[in-house]
């Protein structure tokens, strides 16, 4: 499934580093325009972001080494609060909605779960 933030991830409380991340390989269905993917995480996935309180920061990117993909392929990175609160999400209609539409489009081929050692390091 494809989750998503909006574009400003929210505060990940006193300790930010504990959160967990988690990133899919995604390769489109044959016959989906890479275009009207991108367009459906553009608009709906990341404006439903907001109504998963677990997600503290999600995006889609487009695998542009030439040597490593094949046409219609992507990774998506979701952050969480926890693994808790993001099950409970998952169980949720707007959840349940983003994956019924993700699956018309594109399927996830490779997952992984780890969480961030520290609070890594981000250039202001």
């Amino acid at each position: 499934m494809s989750l998503t933030p909006s574009g400003t991830a929210r505060d990940g409380g006193a300790d930010a580093s504990a959160t967990t991340v988690i990133v899919h390989r995604i390769r489109l269905l044959d016959g989906v325009d890479p275009e009207r993917f991108e367009s459906w995480v553009r608009d709906v996935d990341y404006a439903a972001c907001p109504r998963l309180p677990g997600v503290v920061a999600f995006a889609v990117h487009r695998v542009t080494d030439a040597g490593a993909a094949s046409p219609g392929e992507y990774f998506e990175i979701i952050e969480v609060t926890d693994r808790t609160e993001f099950e409970r999400d998952m169980r949720s209609d707007t959840f349940r909605g983003l994956v019924a539409e993700f699956e018309k489009m594109a399927t996830v081929v490779a997952e992984l779960t780890g969480d961030r050692v520290g609070f890594g390091y981000r250039a202001r």
